[in-house]
Parts: C-alpha cells; structure tokens; sequence
C-alpha cells in the first residue's frame, strides 16, 4: 500500500469521526450518518489495499517480476526450444 493511499484514508477517517461528533453535539442525524459512512468508506478503502498488497506480495514469492500478468518471466519465449530453456535452469 502507498503511503499516500494510506493518509488519504486515514484522513477520510478521522474527518468522519470528527463529522459524526460534531453530528452528536448538534443533533444532527444526517451529520452524524453521513460521518459514519465517511469512516466505513476509508476502512473498506484500507483493507481493500491491504488485499491487493497481499495477493500482489504472493505472486513475488512466486517468482514473478511483476512485468507480465500471463507469464513468468522466466519461461520460454520466442524461438528458445524448451531444451535450451531447462539446461539454462539447471
């Protein structure tokens, strides 16, 4: 997750914490929904990205740089026989 991504949900989330107590203190219902649904917004924002981060961190593990989303890099390609390829991974 950027760090950048990260502020702005934090952000979002305490300006709907401060939303839904200025809500409280005024009486105001709409206000304070509208506070809560700021700070439902930015945890599903957080744990979304904390998804992605994950998935994205497994296909490392993998041995994939990232480069390509159909293949490892490390695959056979263009006019390289698969004999080439496997005694160049021994």
């Amino acid at each position: 997750m950027t760090a950048r991504n990260k502020l702005r949900n934090r952000a979002q989330y305490w300006r709907g914490r401060a939303k839904e107590t200025v809500g409280k203190l005024v009486g105001n219902r709409r206000t304070r929904r509208e506070g809560k649904l700021d700070q439902v917004k930015a945890n599903l924002k957080d744990h979304g990205e904390r998804v992605k981060d994950t998935f994205l961190g497994g296909r490392d593990q993998l041995g994939w740089s990232g480069g390509s989303r159909t293949s490892p890099p490390s695959a056979p390609s263009g006019g390289e026989s698969f004999k080439n390829f496997r005694s160049r991974r021994s």
